[in-house]
Order: C-alpha cells, then structure tokens, then sequence
C-alpha cells in the first residue's frame, strides 16, 4: 500500500495534502484496494462550508458505498469535476489525478490532529 509520508490521513481513510492554507483531500490507496472498482462518486459544491468530520460526499463501488467526511473546516474552493467521466483515477491515482476536493482551511493548525503516514500505517496495519 502506498503511504506518501508528507500527507496527513484521518481513521475514515481520507487523505489531506497542505498548501497553506489549501487542503486537497481524496480518499487513500488502502480506501480505494479494500472499495475496488468505483462506479459512482458525489461530491459538494464550490463554496460549500465544511466542518470538521462532516459528510461532504459519497463514494460507491462495486462492493460498498461511503461516506467521504471532511478532515479539516473550511470552505470547498474546487472540486475535482474530471472524476465524474473518469472515476478510474480514484482506483489508479488515488493521490494525484484521483483528488476529490480542496478546502481553504479555517485553521490550518487542525492538520496536525490528523495522522502522520507512520501511525496510519500502524492504525491499518499496513
């Protein structure tokens, strides 16, 4: 399983890549293995505000649906629209083509709640 270790990642396997005050967050390569092939994805609006832990989407495959919740508060500055004809980025590229949002966080500090590429690691057991 791939692991970046400069990204943050939360327990509901979301991963979080900081710009300033930017968060793009998609799901991990632990996430999209354990869904398989994905066949349907929602996601938010530009300009919709998150908070912490809030459902901002959905994501199905051929043999689960989950939620995908927001690691960080802030507000959706882009969404990434090219998904919704190429949903198998998510599967190929989890971590580059398959980004799903990107937030301009509210406080930036909140990242560091988030786990490190080490103890996401251990908490999966990967």
């Amino acid at each position: 399983m791939d692991t970046p270790a400069e990204l943050r990642y939360t327990k509901s396997d979301e991963w979080v890549r900081v710009e300033g005050d930017v968060a793009t967050i998609g799901i991990t390569d632990y996430a999209q293995s354990e869904l398989g092939d994905i066949v349907f994805l929602e996601l938010p609006e530009v300009g919709r505000y998150l908070q912490t832990d809030e459902a901002f989407g959905a994501v199905e495959s051929v043999k689960a649906a989950s939620d995908l919740y927001a690691p960080v508060e802030g507000e959706v500055i882009e969404v990434n629209t090219a998904l919704q004809s190429a949903l198998e980025q998510i599967n190929q590229d989890p971590y580059g083509a398959g980004w799903m949002i990107k937030i301009r966080m509210k406080d930036p500090s909140q990242v560091n709640t988030l786990m490190t590429a080490d103890e996401y690691r251990a908490y999966r057991g990967l």
